[in-house]
């Protein structure tokens, strides 16, 4: 009997210990959500420069290259996706190739041409659709299959590279039964280029996203004088009264001698800008108005850059 009641005492008292230790994580988790949710995040613009039909499929004899309707499927499904996980003003530039040429022949940055921070350019290289089948002495099987594949290519609009490149798979299919002559009897389903095209971009969407905010969000003066100072970027990109953000000089450029690449060094922090109002109608045409903490050449100020702090 004793030996029972002490059992039973230390069953109790290992109980109350795992319950306190459970209430504590509790606690911890709920804080750490707390701190999270607190964070400002700046979304990133990213034009969707172009995605392409390269299969030979629904390619006829008036086949539109501008106008063809997969890839605007495809460009569809992408941009709602990236806008799903509101990190992004999507800005579209199907016009892409005309801004590239005047950028060259104007002698222009493709940032400025572009408007955005990333730019990605994708393409529809695989697809594919049969039909399997079983029959038996009583039923018959149908299967009806999509396939395809899309290839990605995420471009640093800053210094014009492909930071992330990559292609995913996708399939769809749909089944149909009968049996004794009875049941469903159906012919091709359209929507399953649409989930077989979804599930590809959708194994690629995460990645672009860690790329895209992996670096930290940047921007640049647009007028500095005695009358106001001005940024690039508002109220829909996440900028709000109070904010600060880092005042960078340009790092120096150097050349990889191995690739001819340039590469632009990290530069000094030499002070900080706080948001003081936001103004502008359209994330294109969209400006801060901030005051400056720091010494900064009012004469010279496209050698800063103006930094998330992180």
């Amino acid at each position: 009997m004793k030996k029972s009641l002490l059992v039973l005492i230390l069953f109790s008292l290992s109980m109350q210990m795992y319950a306190q230790r459970k209430v504590e994580v509790v606690e911890n988790a709920t804080t750490n959500v707390e701190v999270s949710t607190n964070k400002k995040f700046i979304k990133r613009k990213v034009a969707i420069g172009r995605f392409s039909n390269e299969t030979q499929y629904a390619k006829g004899i008036f086949y539109d290259k501008e106008n063809d309707p997969m890839g605007k499927q495809a460009l569809d499904i992408l941009s709602a996706k990236l806008a799903a996980s509101d990190k992004f003003i999507l800005l579209e530039r199907s016009d892409l190739s005309t801004l590239l040429e005047e950028a060259s022949r104007s002698g222009g940055n493709l940032s400025s041409a572009i408007g955005a921070d990333y730019m990605i350019i994708g393409s529809i290289t695989e697809y594919g659709r049969k039909n399997t089948g079983k029959s038996g002495v009583f039923s018959t099987t149908k299967v009806q299959t999509v396939e395809a594949a899309v290839s990605i290519r995420l471009v640093d609009v800053s210094s014009g590279l492909i930071i992330y490149s990559d292609e995913a798979k996708g399939a769809a299919e749909i089944t149909t039964k009968t049996t004794m002559g009875v049941g469903g009897k159906a012919g091709f389903d359209a929507t399953l280029s649409d989930k077989a095209i979804s599930e590809a971009i959708g194994q690629l969407v995460e990645n672009i996203i860690n790329k895209c905010t992996n670096k930290p969000w940047r921007t640049y003066f647009l007028s500095y004088d005695s009358d106001a100072i001005l940024i690039a970027g508002g109220q829909s990109q996440g900028l709000v009264e109070g904010m600060q953000l880092a005042v960078k000089t340009k790092g120096k450029q150097v050349k990889n001698p191995q690739t001819g690449i340039m590469i632009d060094l990290p530069g000094k922090e030499i002070g900080t800008v706080t948001v003081i109002t936001t103004g502008g109608d359209t994330p294109e045409t969209e400006y801060s108005f901030v005051e400056v903490q720091g010494n900064i050449d009012a004469n010279n100020i496209m050698n800063y850059i103006i930094e998330e702090k992180k």
